[in-house]
């Protein structure tokens, strides 16, 4: 990144610090069913502002994960993100949502970097899930700039998404990273349709994590969707962790769980994807269906609650 192309997106990250009362003028918002949708970029698409993440049903009996999905379709969820690297997700997810399928947005991912490996994944993921195409096709977990160099040089993963969006396999090209320098070499270097990025009150202002991104997704007019609204810190280390779905700690309490969620969905973003556990998932459709934008006070109130947490990403990324 050379020095014009920083100070740009320093100074769009340091707008975005002070956005409150949000500006989600960009968004198109529905509040006239149970869970509110909102526009996904320049997809066309209105997806629920929560997302089933299919760790929700990693582990479930078959009645079990057939009730997940069943409640959250019926609580106003149309948005299912899932991935081979869940454990079992994609066993159990796949005939679970069968009934549904023509009424919701199904996401898949990949950890592939090679296009023989992600077109041999994309194959897999789209037996098990019984189903034809996936609305998006997401490279998963997207860390390192070695990565984004393999993925969109010759032979990358990249290949494999365009051809099976050609095939009709595939709607839309997204990605997730888990750092900032990947997350925007990945926006300039492909017209991709989604990112999928931690937004996090404390990885925002403890750890200087997520402004860059969000702005420069805004400037390409891309579908934002988040991870971590709910994650507070990592668990300590020799500390047994309270939720086996979770690898850092949640916000568990509700009020917290709310500013959290208030937090990430006070910006222009489409939808956040709780944690994985069940119970947590079930909390965050209650306190979404209470969502208002955070005004000025409530926004510096989470601030200084964020600048006593250490943060799980910080920017820079030793890994990038």
């Amino acid at each position: 990144m050379n020095r014009r192309q920083f100070l740009r997106n320093t100074t769009a990250s340091a707008a975005l610090l002070k956005c409150f009362p949000a500006d989600l003028s960009a968004l198109q918002r529905d509040s006239s069913g149970k869970l509110e949708r909102r526009t996904l970029g320049k997809t066309g698409q209105k997806l629920s502002i929560i997302g089933f993440g299919g760790i929700v049903v990693t582990d479930a009996t078959t009645e079990q994960a057939a009730n997940r999905v069943a409640e959250a379709v019926d609580r106003g969820v149309n948005y299912f993100d899932v991935a081979p690297s869940y454990g079992n997700a994609e066993d159990m997810l796949g005939p679970a949502l069968k009934p549904y399928r023509k009424n919701v947005f199904l996401a898949c991912k990949t950890l592939e970097r090679s296009r023989d490996g992600a077109a041999a994944e994309l194959d897999r993921s789209l037996r098990k899930m019984q189903t034809d195409y996936f609305d998006l096709y997401q490279l998963h977990a997207v860390t390192s700039l070695e990565d984004v160099k393999q993925i969109l040089g010759p032979g990358g993963a990249l290949e494999a998404f365009v051809a099976a969006r050609q095939a009709g396999k595939i709607r839309f090209l997204g990605f997730s990273a888990h750092s900032v320098e990947a997350a925007l070499a990945l926006i300039d270097g492909f017209e991709f349709d989604t990112v999928l990025f931690p937004i996090n009150f404390a990885t925002w202002h403890a750890g200087n994590f997520g402004p860059q991104v969000l702005a420069k997704a805004q400037e390409k007019k891309m579908g934002i969707l988040a991870l971590k609204a709910m994650a507070k810190n990592r668990v300590p280390r020799g500390q047994k962790k309270l939720y086996e779905k979770c690898w850092y700690e949640p916000l568990d309490d509700r009020e917290k769980a709310l500013a959290g969620l208030r937090f990430t969905l006070s910006h222009p973003v489409t939808a956040a994807i709780p944690p994985g556990d069940e119970n947590l998932f079930r909390m965050a459709l209650d306190l979404a269906a209470q969502f208002k934008p955070l005004t000025s006070e409530e926004a510096e109130a989470i601030k200084r609650m964020a600048l006593e947490i250490e943060p799980i990403f910080r920017y820079p990324s030793a890994q990038a």
